[in-house]
């Protein structure tokens, strides 16, 4: 059996006292997008059926996957340079609440540290997220 290129990757989790639909509901928005994710905080537009946002990294484009019943949130974040790097991202029910599920690759050539430092990134961007979700009424 051949060996594949494995890239090592870590879990961010965070539990949200929202129910998964709402979260999902929101948290699935483009337009939201820059209200908790601040790798792509610079506002989000639609052009020609494609979502853009600028990011620290320069203009990405964002391809979010089809809505499902599944609260599958991944979502394709094609890079200044036309690298595509896939960002795996799940909300799943726990209890009444949500558990938000963030799967951080360690990409080639990414030092320890920079991995390091995109996972306490995408931590800050979870936790954004929770307070969003928790701070906003749940529908009666």
């Amino acid at each position: 059996m051949a060996k594949l290129n494995l890239y090592e990757a870590d879990v961010v989790h965070q539990t949200v006292n929202v129910s998964p639909d709402v979260a999902y509901a929101f948290a699935r928005q483009m337009e939201n997008l820059p209200r908790w994710a601040s790798g792509l905080a610079a506002g989000v537009a639609q052009e020609n059926g494609e979502w853009f946002t600028d990011s620290p990294m320069g203009r990405v484009k964002v391809a979010m996957a089809p809505e499902n019943p599944f609260r599958v949130l991944d979502h394709d974040v094609t890079l200044p340079g036309g690298e595509t790097v896939h960002n795996a991202f799940r909300i799943t029910p726990a209890g009444d609440g949500s558990l938000l599920s963030f799967a951080v690759l360690r990409l080639p050539g990414m030092t320890p540290d920079a991995h390091r430092q995109d996972i306490a990134h995408v931590a800050r961007d979870l936790q954004a997220l929770k307070e969003l979700l928790e701070a906003m009424e749940e529908p009666k």
